[in-house]
C-alpha cells in the first residue's frame, strides 16, 4: 500500500512547527511498511482529483495568507481541495490554514480574504494574543497542543467543533469550543506538536485515507506509542 500526503503551501504555511504533523504522519507510516510520498503544493503546483490522499494545511503569517487566498481561487486549487474532502479524503488544517478554509478571514485594515468555505465558520482578527498549550476534550478523548493566534474563529450553526476547551483558548477564547470538523476534514488551532502528541488522531487520519483510496475498511498495526502517550499525558498532568 501507499499514500501520498500533499504539504498545501508548505513553502509560505509553515510556522511553530507544522512540519512535525508531516513527520509524524510519514513516520507512521514508515513504521508499519507503508510506501509514503510527501508533495508540496504551493503557488506553481497544480492539484489534481485523485492525486492526493491525505492533505495537510499549516499556518502562516497575514502576508502568506493574502498570497495563498489569492491562488487558492484563482487557480481552482480550492474548488478542488473542497470536492476532495467531500468525497471523504481527510484533511488536517492549522491556524491559518484552518482560517482560509473557512467562508473567510479578516485581517486588520484590510479587505476579507475569501475562504474555500469547506468549514461553517469565519475568522476576524483582533488585538488579543491567544497564546500557549491548550488541552481540549474530543471524540478522540483529550488531545493537547499549543496555539499562538489573534484570529478568533466563530462557528455557524450547525458547525461541529473539533472539541471542548479544557485548558486554553481555542477558536475564540470565549465560546470554549476548538477547531471544526467536516466529514474527514479537520481544522483547529493546535500547532506541529498536535499529531506527535496525540497519535491515535494521527492513526484516525490516516485509516480513512487509506479507506478512500482502496475502498475498504484498513486495520493499521498496533505501534508502541509509550512515549507519546506519555508526553500527552505529562502535558495534561502539567497544563489540563
Amino acid at each position: 500500500m501507499k499514500l501520498t500526503i500533499g504539504y498545501l503551501y508548505g513553502d509560505l504555511m509553515n510556522i511553530y512547527g507544522d512540519i512535525g504533523n508531516i513527520i509524524a504522519l510519514k513516520k507512521r507510516l514508515e513504521w508499519r511498511g507503508i510506501e509514503v510520498e510527501v508533495r508540496v503544493k504551493s503557488q506553481e503546483s497544480r492539484v489534481n482529483k485523485g492525486e492526493i490522499d491525505l492533505y495537510f494545511f499549516g499556518g502562516g503569517q497575514d502576508q502568506q495568507q493574502t498570497l495563498v487566498a489569492s491562488d487558492l481561487e484563482s487557480s481552482g486549487k480550492g474548488r478542488i481541495i473542497k470536492e476532495e474532502v467531500e468525497r471523504g479524503v481527510p484533511l488536517l488544517s492549522i491556524c491559518g490554514g484552518y482560517q482560509l478554509l473557512g467562508e473567510y478571514y479578516k485581517p486588520h485594515n484590510s479587505q476579507k480574504l475569501p475562504g474555500v468555505g469547506i468549514f461553517p465558520v469565519y475568522t476576524e482578527a483582533s488585538h488579543d494574543r491567544m497564546i500557549g498549550n491548550i488541552v481540549i476534550d474530543s471524540m478522540f478523548n483529550t488531545l493537547v497542543g499549543f496555539e499562538n493566534h489573534s484570529g478568533k474563529t466563530y462557528l455557524k450553526k450547525g458547525a461541529i467543533p473539533l472539541g471542548m476547551v479544557k485548558t486554553g483558548f481555542g477558536n475564540n477564547g470565549s465560546d470554549k469550543s476548538e477547531g471544526c470538523i467536516y466529514k474527514n476534514a479537520i481544522g483547529c488551532y493546535m500547532h506541529g506538536s498536535l499529531l506527535p502528541k496525540n497519535p491515535k488522531l494521527a492513526d484516525w487520519l490516516l485509516e480513512k485515507a487509506l479507506k478512500v483510496k482502496y475502498g475498504k475498511e484498513v486495520k493499521l498495526a498496533v505501534l508502541d506509542d509509550e512515549l507519546e502517550n506519555k508526553a500527552q499525558q505529562i502535558a495534561v498532568s502539567r497544563f489540563g
